[in-house]
């Protein structure tokens, strides 16, 4: 059974910065995708950014310039680096490992998700 785990979440002021890193087996099972997502209160869950099997990766405007995705292939884990935070980035952030075709997207159809772990940016 495929597993996931988040690390590395908090409390930050605005302008600060957080590493989040996802623990898992790798591209297996056929998932070629493995990406971050956040869901804030009352709202749906968004991609943030994604990296594929040929790292090539896609942000979300929100995220273009302040975050990046990359992964560590020794331990197979996943890091998504949060610069210059905003209250607005506020959400719990979920990483996943997921189907994608024939390239990277943000659109989660079928895979694994972490348990997620909650980010909080104070003004």
């Amino acid at each position: 059974q495929v597993q996931l785990a988040e690390s590395g979440g908090g409390s930050v002021q605005a302008g600060g910065s957080l590493r989040l890193s996802c623990a898992g087996p790798g591209f297996v099972s056929g998932y070629s995708c493995m990406g971050w997502f956040r869901q804030a209160p009352g709202k749906e869950r968004e991609g943030v950014a994604v990296l594929d099997y040929r790292r090539s990766t896609i942000y979300a405007d929100s995220a273009k310039g302040r975050f990046t995705i990359s992964k560590d292939n020794t331990n197979n884990t996943l890091y998504l680096q949060m610069n210059s935070l905003k209250p607005e980035d506020t959400a719990t952030y979920y990483c996943a490992l997921y189907y994608c075709a024939a390239t990277a997207t943000l659109r989660f159809s079928r895979g694994v998700w972490g348990q997620g772990t909650q980010v909080t940016v104070s003004s």
